[in-house]
């Protein structure tokens, strides 16, 4: 959220490979030195801590990405490539669980490399993976990368001088003023798009486990595999929807995506009379009293002083009891949730690269880095607040509150793109709608 305005800044007057190859340096180092952490005798969990700012600053490089497809293609070729690019990162998102799973039949051991004191195991085997991957970047960014640059319709513009000002790289027809409430109106559409899938990655484990009374082991799992399944989906969305945004637009696109997001969340609303199992109901143990009480006259903070005997060692599953709502709230059925993962993974990605396709035509032939970087932030703002409203919202008050609250932010964006509609057109189609 940090890094991204500021590569994109640097982006817009320095040549491209600058903050693509120094982002992803830093990426390497820090997978380095998270490998590495165990070495140090003490304070290992500080060090943990700034490998990990580090990979999560060294991805900031994604609004300079993104600001480069938006100036190297005319409107066009602009949905498809941003699809392109959205369904490399979702393959990325695929094949990382995979190899990490791999990495597992190495073993906690695994192999140590003593002339560098370097452990190859199970949990250091990923992030080396990770810095070898950004190695290769490097090499192919040197070799390969070309600064590219064409107008809305696909006229190669002349080489850019960056040490010029602006107006000496931009066409003069190109000159006016952005429309700032498209800009904003689509930064807060994408902060939805990715605060309710945040909401859904990060509610899956909780909510399976209180739901189906499946255990910690189990959760992740099968919420692997869903999540998979979803990035396969995803994959598939993305290659179709640069057909169908021709026919339709990007903007009608964008409306759809939302709607079927927004039935994917309603469809998770409890309703019914079953409620789900509640912890403990279901050991076979005599000494585990059957816990019996009205959540209406129970005060919350005598909820959470029930506990198994310490010598009790099977994993409670069920609905925890430190959480009211379990004992009033229906259960949502297994059908619910997997319609509700497969609605979901196809409205997400339409409504991903839909943002940033209209995002980026918006914007125009000027440079985007900055822009863009505002975009990637409001969306990685929205992955650090996700998880806070589930912690928060669907541990106190359930999952009818949590759905129902998702759905009316879903509807609110919706009103929102409802109201500046006819404002999300391309740069080059305002300008000449202005100038006529």
């Amino acid at each position: 959220m940090i890094a991204s305005p500021l590569f994109g800044l640097w982006s817009n007057y320095r040549p491209r490979r600058e903050p693509l190859v120094v982002s992803i340096a830093i990426s390497v180092a820090a997978n380095c030195l998270y490998a590495y952490v165990h070495l140090p005798t003490s304070h290992n969990k500080y060090y943990m801590l700034v490998a990990r700012a580090l990979v999560g600053f060294g991805a900031g490089n994604v609004a300079v990405i993104r600001s480069y497809i938006a100036g190297a293609t005319s409107l066009t070729e602009r949905t498809s490539a941003m699809a392109n690019t959205s369904a490399c990162q979702a393959t990325g998102f695929i094949l990382g669980p995979v190899f990490q799973t791999c990495f597992s039949l190495i073993g906690e051991k695994g192999v140590t490399w003593e002339i560098i004191d370097l452990q190859v195991n199970m949990y250091t085997a990923p992030v080396l993976l990770g810095a070898l991957l950004g190695v290769i970047n490097i090499i192919l960014i040197f070799a390969m990368f070309r600064e590219h640059q064409v107008d809305d319709i696909g006229r190669q513009c002349k080489s850019i001088n960056f040490e010029a000002e602006e107006s000496d790289y931009v066409d003069q027809d190109a000159q006016g003023n952005i429309d700032q409430v498209a800009v904003v109106a689509t930064n807060i559409l994408f902060f939805v798009i990715l605060f309710v899938f945040a909401v859904f990655e990060t509610i899956a484990t909780p909510l399976t486990m209180d739901m189906y009374s499946w255990t910690r082991k189990e959760a992740v799992f099968y919420n692997g595999i869903i999540l998979g399944a979803i990035g396969i989906e995803s994959v598939i969305v993305f290659m179709v929807v640069k057909v169908v945004s021709k026919k339709t637009g990007e903007r009608a696109t964008l409306y759809g995506g939302l709607l079927i997001i927004l039935v994917g969340f309603f469809i998770l609303l409890p309703w019914g009379k079953k409620l789900p199992n509640i912890q403990w109901e279901d050991i076979k143990n005599n000494s585990v009293p059957r816990i019996i009480f009205n959540e209406m006259f129970t005060p919350f903070w005598k909820l959470q002083t029930t506990q198994l005997p310490s010598n009790h060692t099977v994993e409670p599953t069920g609905c925890s009891v430190v959480q009211p709502w379990c004992l009033y709230t229906p259960m949502i059925h297994l059908a619910q949730y997997i319609t509700s993962d497969i609605l979901i993974g196809l409205g997400y990605p339409v409504c991903n690269v839909m943002s940033y396709t209209l995002y980026s035509k918006i914007l125009g032939p000027k440079p985007q880095g900055v822009y863009m970087g505002w975009l990637t932030a409001s969306g990685s703002g929205a992955r650090i607040l996700g998880p806070v409203f589930v912690s928060q919202i669907y541990t106190h008050l359930g999952p009818r509150w949590a759905f129902s609250l998702i759905c009316g932010i879903i509807v609110f964006s919706l009103l929102l793109l409802e109201a500046v509609y006819k404002r999300l057109t391309a740069f080059s189609v305002s300008y000449r709608m202005m100038q006529g």
